[in-house]
């Protein structure tokens, strides 16, 4: 046996044992992992339980776009939830020239309960003005919610890129001119010394006068809303349908489909989600169907035919000095917009739709 030669029992006793610690990368690759799990779990223990912390991250992820919404939520403020607290005249007797300032004359002024409201719904011309407020808010539902969508498919079908745009900005212009021009426009074409008058009397004919006949007025202030607002309602309807996927379009020609098919099981599928929407933000809004729009026409066609909430307020409530009256029809009309939102929002969720909000 040579002497170099080593029993191999006697060559591992001699070799030191390895400890964790200078294992190298196993060992120290975990206890590595081990404490980074530990930090973050810690840190996610904080994120949970340190509310504070989570809401000053957030703040500092979003702060540029709060800054943004910042002066829109001021306005909203100001000049909508501040005015909330002046229903408080609606209870009492006020009178804004008990005090220098009328602000000061709010608290100056008597308590008198519930008797505006008795005396509204006591008075006949409010019911009438009520019942005439729902009769063009129906009217207006039926005959000029579906033409903003009627327009929007119709351009949408246009192909050339040049024809859509002219189409869109000869639609959008009526909605920037004033109620006067708009009242103006119509008198010329429809009144009794209006363009179809004269031509009727020309040609041997008796003209007529619609501006002044107060059976037909609903239909010509529905006729006036549609001339003015209509292309402008367009919008988001157009909006929605450029999300929708080509792809779909070819699938469905491919497969045979025409194209009302694919009006029909497409396109108005994907506006389903917004004309709910704005079928119940419009529902909301029934009570208020136009106030400068009738008070510009309401001494040539009489009161019984133009009178709405919004006319009786400001007629009764704000010309009369009647300030307290006014509020509480006001808040009534408030009231009533609310409740019809949230029956309308609740109607669109049994149809599958979100609405306004979520459930």
């Amino acid at each position: 046996m040579s002497h170099n030669t080593v029993p191999r029992s006697a060559a591992e006793a001699e070799t030191p044992a390895k400890t964790p610690a200078a294992s190298g990368d196993g060992a120290g690759a975990g206890s590595r992992f081990r404490s980074r799990f530990r930090l973050r779990s810690r840190s996610g223990d904080r994120k949970r339980s340190g509310s504070k912390l989570s809401l000053r991250l957030r703040f500092r992820r979003d702060r540029t776009l709060l800054l943004m919404v910042l002066p829109a939520v001021l306005l909203i403020l100001v000049f909508n939830y501040i005015p909330i607290l002046g229903n408080v005249v609606a209870f009492q007797e006020y009178d804004p020239y008990l005090s220098e300032n009328g602000f000061v004359a709010i608290f100056q002024s008597p308590w008198v309960g519930f008797e505006e409201f008795e005396r509204i719904f006591a008075d006949s011309a409010f019911w009438h003005a009520v019942q005439n407020t729902f009769v063009l808010f129906f009217l207006q539902l039926v005959l000029f919610f579906p033409v903003p969508i009627l327009l929007a498919l119709l351009i949408n079908s246009v192909v050339r890129p040049r024809v859509r745009a002219v189409a869109q900005a000869v639609m959008y212009l009526p909605h920037f001119f004033s109620w006067v021009l708009v009242v103006t426009v119509f008198m010329q074409i429809f009144g009794g010394a209006g363009v179809i008058a004269q031509t009727l009397r020309r040609h041997g004919y008796e003209g007529f006068d619609l501006m002044t006949n107060p059976e037909i007025f609903k239909y010509l202030v529905t006729a006036e809303t549609i001339w003015k607002d209509a292309g402008w309602g367009i919008i988001v309807f157009l909006a929605a349908l450029s999300s929708v996927s080509h792809d779909l379009y070819e699938a469905a020609a491919m497969d045979g489909a025409g194209r009302w098919r694919r009006m029909w099981h497409i396109t108005l599928p994907a506006l389903r989600p917004v004309i709910a929407l704005l079928l119940v933000l419009r529902v909301g809004d029934a009570l208020t169907v136009g106030f400068e729009q009738l008070l510009l026409q309401r001494q040539a066609v009489g009161v019984d035919a133009s009178d709405v909430l919004d006319t009786y307020v400001w007629w009764n409530g704000i010309r009369n000095q009647d300030f307290s009256y006014a509020a509480a029809a006001g808040l009534i009309k408030g009231v009533v917009g609310l409740a019809l939102v949230l029956t309308a929002n609740k109607v669109a969720h049994l149809m599958g739709e979100q609405g306004v909000y979520k459930k």
